[in-house]
């Protein structure tokens, strides 16, 4: 099971975005994203809900939670 940094980042990644691109999106920092994808820092709940519908995924699916993890 992926961790959520590690979702985070493929989401990310997938779209050829940089981190600094989805922090400007959540209003933060590149250094504090860049500490979400890491693992450092956990992601705020608002951050969480924000990325998802941005991404077009589930809470779920960022957190693993469902149980064939796909993105809906």
């Amino acid at each position: 099971m992926k961790e959520y940094w590690e979702i985070l980042r493929e989401l990310r990644e997938d779209r050829d975005l940089r981190q600094a691109d989805i922090a400007a999106i959540l209003g933060t920092t590149q250094q504090v994203y860049s500490r979400y994808e890491k693992g450092i820092n956990e992601l705020p709940v608002r951050h969480l809900k924000t990325l998802c519908m941005y991404y077009g995924v589930s809470a779920d699916y960022v957190l693993s939670l469902n149980k064939d993890n796909k993105k809906r």
